[in-house]
């Protein structure tokens, strides 16, 4: 990352005016609590990063530390919300809605908070989706429930349909929870806003399970990707030592990163192969999957491989692409194919093999949030809240050096974050499967 290249200003609606309604009641704030723009967080905490930018008489990136304002922007006796999901669902999403529903109400005494229905076609009249009005009662217990109370979609929408809703319903802050695409969309949702001269603040929660938004350190969901895919793990290892050349075959998500593959290895041991979209591999030579696997069975007699969904694309190449309704790529079905492969390649040599495939990513996506995603989630949308509120607009809520900031959205547009196969993850991995090189070359 080029720490000098950085975006981090926020945009504001105009001057924040009215004093904040908390301090003490409910939320227990005080005047100390507040938390000044010039409160700020290092992009880069290496030293020699920060003296060499000093000595080129530069001033060392930071982003605005997340919290509440002294002062607001809105009156909140006449201010309307929404809030909207949307994308793949993912462990979090109510606790999200709950935390910024909550901290609306109970924090800023905000009466109007609207839920809309189905992602950004919650938005478009021909759709006919009706908006949920959202009070505490209505979102108290939504906690241990999986998915969105909202639901969601996949799909462009029209921008300029979308923010003649948000014109009608007379909508102040816009909170939008989602991925690369969605954060894409409420940023061209900003600008169509800024050029009609509304007055209307956007503020995006980053939503990925596979944890690969650039200059997000942790997104929500993650940790209980995590938890649960461990059971996958145990459940794998367990299947292969019953049999004798026994193999566990799990795929886990990640399109374009392997975190969660490479996380989850480390938190439950029992893996042999990792592969990730990150590090090539190869499937026959010496070197190879297929080879080495074949040499862990006739030393150890069972073996377990974790195959993030967008590993070994390569081998698809020549096949016919197919797009979502967002219009990304399908990712071609690793898992399966690694499994005929597999299984093809020890009948040829007449070797005796049990495998079973696991895939648990849509009951994972589905599942409610675990108690660590909980209280992050919680901090999330009271920071949302919080900067919505200030009249900031046109950010993301990130999670930076053990901080929750604000960033631009700027700052993430077109960009993805990645394992590095150098780094301290990764060579983590290595060490702990004994994986070697699956390349021939």
């Amino acid at each position: 990352m080029e720490c000098d290249s950085v975006e981090t200003k926020i945009e504001t609606l105009g001057d924040a005016r009215i004093p904040s309604p908390i301090r003490g009641g409910v939320t227990g704030m005080h005047n100390k609590s507040f938390m000044p723009d010039t409160k700020r967080v290092m992009v880069s905490v290496a030293q020699s990063t920060v003296i060499r930018m000093i000595k080129e008489g530069k001033e060392p990136p930071s982003f605005e530390l997340a919290g509440p304002r002294k002062k607001i922007y809105f009156d909140p006796k006449k201010l309307r919300c929404a809030i909207v999901t949307c994308g793949g669902l993912c462990p979090g999403l109510n606790d999200v809605i709950r935390s910024i529903v909550l901290e609306l109400h109970y924090g800023y005494g905000v009466r109007n908070i609207y839920g809309i229905r189905y992602g950004l076609q919650g938005f478009i009249p021909e759709y006919g989706h009706d908006v949920m009005e959202l009070k505490p009662e209505s979102v108290v217990n939504i906690l241990e429930m999986g998915g969105s109370i909202l639901g969601s979609s996949r799909g462009a929408q029209s921008i300029e349909e979308i923010v003649d809703s948000l014109d009608r319903m007379n909508i102040g802050i816009l909170f939008m929870i989602g991925g690369d695409g969605t954060l894409l969309a409420a940023s061209r949702i900003a600008d169509a806003i800024k050029e009609r001269g509304l007055k209307t603040g956007v503020v995006g929660i980053p939503k990925t399970i596979d944890n690969d938004i650039y200059m997000v350190s942790r997104s929500f969901g993650f940790e209980t990707a995590v938890d649960v895919a461990t059971q996958a793990i145990k459940g794998a290892h367990n299947e292969s030592m019953g049999f004798p050349n026994g193999i566990g075959l799990i795929k886990l998500m990640g399109r374009h990163s392997g975190f969660i593959a490479a996380t989850t290895t480390l938190a439950q041991q029992n893996v042999n192969f990792v592969l990730i979209p990150e590090v090539d591999f190869d499937l026959e030579g010496p070197k190879g999957l297929l080879c080495a696997l074949e040499d862990r069975l006739k030393r150890r007699k069972h073996a377990v491989i974790v195959v993030a969904e967008g590993a070994g694309q390569k081998f698809f190449e020549g096949t016919q692409d197919d797009f979502d309704e967002s219009g990304n790529v399908r990712l071609k079905d690793i898992g399966p194919f690694l499994k005929e492969r597999i299984l093809a390649y020890f009948e040829a040599k007449k070797v005796e093999t049990t495998l079973k495939y696991i895939d648990p990513s849509y009951i994972i996506r589905s599942l409610p949030a675990n108690a660590n995603d909980h209280l992050f989630c919680s901090f999330l949308g009271r920071d949302a809240v919080h900067a919505g509120m200030a009249g900031k607009t046109r950010l993301l809520m990130g999670h930076w050096n053990n901080h929750f900031v604000h960033l631009p959205m700027t700052a993430t547009a077109g960009k993805r974050k990645h394992v590095n196969p150098e780094g301290k993850l990764w060579l983590s991995v290595l060490d702990a499967t004994g994986q070697d090189s699956l390349k021939n070359d």
